[in-house]
């Protein structure tokens, strides 16, 4: 039987370069997307500006950011290919808990 439903964990590291500003812009803007087609965002920690192993497009920090969520398993692929195309995310992961 397939599941319906299952619960993520996506953790993002987005980029300085756009100041304060943008981050909590593009915070938001994931969380209305995952509130929008998974429902409520159960858990939204800012682990906040961490320095990062290695340089990643010559930016040593990031903003960390884990959203958990409950949806059905075609969401969480749509939702990481958004992370990849934007702006403003270093990286991105989407795991099952």
């Amino acid at each position: 039987m397939a599941k319906v439903s299952a619960k993520y964990e996506v953790m993002v590291a987005f980029s300085l370069k756009n100041g304060e500003e943008g981050v909590k812009a593009l915070v938001e803007k994931f969380k209305a997307s995952i509130e929008k087609h998974a429902g409520a965002v159960e858990v939204n920690e800012d682990w906040g500006k961490r320095k990062l192993a290695y340089p990643i497009n010559d930016e040593t920090e990031a903003f960390y950011v884990i959203y958990t969520f409950e949806s059905k398993p075609d969401y969480p692929a749509e939702l990481s290919r958004r992370l990849n195309i934007t702006d403003g995310v270093l990286r991105s992961l989407v795991t099952v808990m």
